[in-house]
């Protein structure tokens, strides 16, 4: 009787003990919301968030590179030594090989060719609802990709896999990057901004292979889909608990977007697109092709094909950096700093193919993602600002348009590239692609003069003269009429800055808007 007591004793105390952590946790929560509230943190999560989706989508993208071929070929083997070989033959087995190559190349593709299709849909779509409910429908698809991934047993599932993946992306990828251009509203802030999500997309990038490769030597090939799923989750728990989705609805008095077909026939727009379409293919082009050449004249051995792209992290992130640095100090530069970048990009891939060993490699290789991060760190940000003073502050459509611009290059690299190499060679293939570079480079002269526009009547129109139809008009008016009277505004309580800080050059140059 006496044990039995004290057992209800310790129960009681267990109870009250429960109790007591559950009321922490429950003011820690609270106290974490009203933190989360705080409209400088709140920018600092969803970088965060972004940042994490940009990561997983990249990582994604790239682990499979390792994975896959050898994961083919083991259900290839599986499948012949079921089936009966009386009749197999050795052209039989070449027209195999042709098709297994070919298969591989269709599924690299099938990511950036089904998000080529869907992004001006997305792009239209978050222009409508606004970013965070595409930004949480990405991150959903793209667990359910990574989870089919992991489970997957035929090329089939593989192929449906890649493809959903590639949806995920248009929804997860476009709104991130224009959620970002719409929280960091000042330029030098979003240059930064856009700069650190985009170290994230190249760490994934490079760093994914060996993640993958490794794990799948000694833990399998679920072990690696299954970690990225379960990061996954939880940046959709982050996001569901920080952005609200579908219970935020401080957007639904935002101007309509400019259509985005509106945008495309933008010729300053339509040159910042092409730019980032060129930069990328030297680096789309490389990856499929880049490995066999290497075996056939360094005999690289597997351990060093692994590793290709990833010392070129690291300038990479140098370019990021420099880039963020300089167009603070000099923000009407970002056109030159972008046809710095191609020039470094043109140059490094016509050296790709004079390279003997492994360590002289490294060199144009590094030398390309520098170029890339200088031309994507000073491009980026200029289309927003594009948008903010030739059409309207809504940032769906424009980096919809970038994220085309990228599909565009890695839709045909697995497909094309290939083919290249075959017929001309892989010389003519680089020098090819460095000579493109060069000869884009002195078409950003035409962005020139982009930090010296007024904005676009449209948006001015739209929130003065028609007077205000719900309550973010009536506050960008009130701001605007500070600001025509002098009155310069900072982030207020709600967060809102004044429309004065999108000017790149407005400090230096002190100039006003109309």
């Amino acid at each position: 009787m006496e044990s039995e007591g004290i057992t209800e004793g310790q129960a009681t105390n267990m109870a009250q003990s429960a109790a007591s952590k559950l009321s922490q946790m429950g003011e820690r929560t609270k106290q974490l919301g009203n933190v989360i509230q705080d409209p400088e943190r709140q920018k600092r999560v969803i970088l965060v968030i972004v940042c994490i989706a940009l990561l997983l989508d990249n990582m994604l993208y790239m682990v499979i590179v390792p994975i896959i071929p050898d994961y083919l070929a083991e259900l290839q083997k599986a499948a012949d030594a079921d089936a009966p070989h009386s009749h197999s033959t050795n052209s039989t087995t070449h027209i195999t090989k042709g098709n297994f190559d070919l298969q591989i190349g269709v599924l690299f593709a099938s990511k950036a060719i089904l998000q080529l299709l869907v992004n001006p849909l997305s792009g239209t779509f978050i222009d409508r609802v606004g970013y965070d409910i595409p930004l949480f429908i990405g991150l959903n698809i793209m667990f359910l990709s990574t989870l089919t991934f992991a489970f997957a047993e035929n090329y089939a599932t593989l192929f449906l896999a890649r493809s959903i993946q590639g949806l995920g992306s248009a929804f997860a990828d476009t709104s991130g990057i224009a959620l970002i251009a719409d929280k960091f509203t000042e330029e030098t802030e979003r240059s930064k901004a856009l700069g650190i999500a985009l170290a994230f997309i190249s760490f994934g990038s490079l760093v994914a292979p060996p993640f993958g490769g490794v794990l799948y030597e000694f833990a399998g090939k679920r072990v690696p889909f299954l970690i990225l799923a379960c990061v996954c989750l939880a940046d959709g728990v982050l996001c569901l608990t920080v952005l609200k989705p579908f219970s935020n609805r401080e957007r639904e008095n935002m101007p309509v977007g400019t259509p985005i077909y509106k945008l495309m026939i933008d010729p300053y727009i339509a040159v910042v697109a092409g730019a980032l379409t060129i930069c990328n293919i030297p680096l789309a082009f490389l990856e499929p092709t880049i490995a066999k050449w290497m075996e056939e004249n360094m005999h690289s051995n597997e351990w060093e094909i692994g590793m290709t792209w990833f010392p070129a992290f690291f300038p990479h992130v140098l370019g990021v950096y420099l880039t963020v640095k300089l167009a603070a100090k000099y923000p009407h530069l970002q056109w030159f700093y972008g046809a710095i970048g191609m020039v470094f990009i043109g140059a490094s891939s016509c050296t790709v193919p004079a390279c003997k060993n492994f360590g002289q490699l490294m060199i144009p290789l590094c030398g390309i993602c520098f170029g890339i991060a200088f031309v994507d760190t000073a491009l980026l940000p200029t289309l927003g600002f594009l948008v903010d003073v030739r059409h309207v502050s809504v940032y769906g459509s424009v980096y919809a348009i970038a994220d085309i611009s990228y599909c565009l290059a890695y839709a045909m690299g697995p497909v094309v590239a290939g083919q290249i190499v075959h017929d001309l060679g892989f010389v003519q293939l680089n020098l090819g692609m460095g000579l493109a570079n060069m000869l884009y480079a002195p078409a950003l002269l035409l962005l020139k003069n982009v930090t010296q526009m007024k904005p676009s009547f449209s948006e001015r129109n739209m929130l003065l003269e028609d007077g205000p139809t719900g309550l973010y008009d009536t506050i960008k008016m009130e701001q605007r009429e500070k600001k025509r009277k002098g009155l310069c505004t900072t982030i207020d309580e709600n967060g809102i800055e004044t429309f004065a800080q999108r000017s790149y050059s407005e400090e230096s140059s002190g100039g006003e808007y109309a």
